[in-house]
């Protein structure tokens, strides 16, 4: 797709729009004064963002919603039988995908700052948003989740810096072009694409090599200095907990509720003293990686650590939805092992009663490739109820089920339905307890189906 492409077109048309991925990109291109149409299935929180802006939003996808748009962008969801995207392709519309549509407009920041990782994307990626609004950098932002700072999952600021996410699946990031690139870690995930973590690192290595001014990298991950080996002309700055790290986490301590606090070390003397306000020493890595990266970006090193310390997190992850009866419930986005052993490592280190896993695996492919991983993640907490696995892309070739993952964990029950599953944790678990929703999926239905079932106990 031209770069230029944009200079050339004024009409826009948004196949998906309400996508957590698109309603971002809309609102920068709306800004931008580009006229915009959008096309959506389902109603939500962002769709309504995006009316309260004047642009008309049509309920289902059909040919003629596309209007006289110039351009089309559309979500990797949206199937080459969408009639949108057929109606576009009989105009001889140009149509361009989402993933393609970010780098486009990235290019067209004089500081984008993108942020890849197998995990802490999304939370990392908000963490320098707020860090670079306190500093005064007046960004624009793309996140994967809702951030309470900012009341969405995107921004329009009036500056050269953009932050944005940079996912691995299928090798979107690659149409990115940063200034900046941060590398949390890389791991084994997504190999019904990558096959091997061999092949995942090539991508992280030519994602690096596509990065302009500096790579911002977990100097702790072996994976992370692989990938960025052999690279010249881009200068590459490393965080992590060991001394040879640019930045260093030092003198860690656990605050109440598992939060921690350290001193920012920068070449070995200390530039702050960062305590966070969300759980789990995988942040400690999230908040560094911010850290850095405000440093780079000549922030000063107090005001990101007063900025990291108000940061209370994002949407679907460690989101605390409410207390019942001394019970909380709380949901979480973690889908990998790796994920879930951070998150329930933290859960359990915070002073509950018990801890009740509602884990949704997501997909075949990861469900059985990574089972011993997963059934040794789920033995942390108490309790565990497991929903069936939830399908997404593929169909069921490795002939793995829900319930071969829980004969493997303790305590551990399968059920078919989100409303058996809430009637479950619901039923079991006391006072001083942590009710706790995971999964990359919908399971988040099953949390606010929960929540709603203790509200009208109450009521009762």
């Amino acid at each position: 797709m031209n770069q230029d492409i944009l200079d050339q077109v004024k009409r826009i048309h948004f196949i998906g729009i309400g996508g957590s991925g698109m309603c971002p990109l809309a609102e920068i291109l709306h800004h931008e004064d580009f006229t915009l149409t959008g096309s959506d299935m389902n109603e939500s929180d962002t769709l309504e963002r995006i009316r309260s802006y004047g642009i008309p939003v049509a309920m289902g996808h059909r040919a003629e919603n596309i209007g006289d748009a110039q351009l089309v962008v559309y979500t990797a969801a949206v199937k080459n039988d969408n009639p949108e995207l057929l109606a576009a392709e009989e105009k001889g519309i140009p149509t361009v995908e989402r993933s393609v549509m970010l780098g486009i407009v990235t290019r067209r920041y004089q500081n984008s700052i993108a942020v890849s990782g197998t995990h802490g994307k999304t939370t990392t990626t908000a963490m320098i948003t707020q860090v670079c609004i306190d500093g005064g950098k007046d960004p624009s932002a793309i996140i994967g989740g809702k951030l309470p700072y900012i009341g969405g999952n995107g921004r329009v600021g009036k500056s050269h810096t953009m932050i944005c996410e940079a996912c691995e699946y299928v090798d979107t990031f690659l149409q990115l072009t940063p200034s900046i690139s941060v590398i949390l870690n890389i791991d084994a995930d997504h190999l019904d694409y990558f096959g091997t973590l061999e092949n995942i690192i090539k991508s992280f290595h030519q994602f690096s090599s596509q990065t302009g001014k500096a790579l911002i990298i977990n100097g702790d991950d072996p994976n992370c200095l692989k990938a960025v080996e052999g690279l010249e002309n881009t200068t590459v700055l490393t965080f992590g907990m060991e001394p040879h790290n640019d930045y260093q986490a030092q003198g860690i301590s656990d605050l109440p509720k598992a939060c921690e606090s350290f001193s920012l070390l920068k070449k070995g003397k200390k530039i702050s003293e960062i305590s966070l306000s969300v759980p789990g020493k995988h942040n400690i890595y999230n908040a560094l990686a911010a850290a850095a990266t405000a440093d780079y970006l000549g922030i000063d090193p107090q005001t990101a650590a007063d900025s990291l310390h108000r940061f209370t997190g994002v949407h679907r992850r460690f989101e605390i939805l409410g207390q019942y009866g001394g019970i909380t419930v709380a949901d979480d986005f973690a889908h990998h092992p790796t994920e879930l052993t951070a998150t329930l490592t933290a859960a359990s280190q915070m002073g509950f009663g018990a801890v009740w896993a509602l884990f949704q695996p997501h997909t075949y492919s990861r469900t059985y490739l990574f089972l011993e991983d997963f059934a040794k993640a789920l033995s942390i907490p108490e309790h565990v109820v497991l929903s069936q696995i939830l399908a997404v892309r593929e169909t069921n070739s490795y002939n793995i089920y829900a319930k071969d993952l829980a004969d493997k964990i303790p305590n551990c029950v399968c059920l078919d339905t989100f409303e058996e599953m809430a009637d479950y944790a619901i039923t079991h678990a006391k006072p001083g307890d942590l009710i706790l929703t995971l999964g990359g999926g919908d399971i988040y239905k099953c949390a606010n189906l929960i929540v709603e079932k203790y509200q009208n106990l109450v009521k009762k």
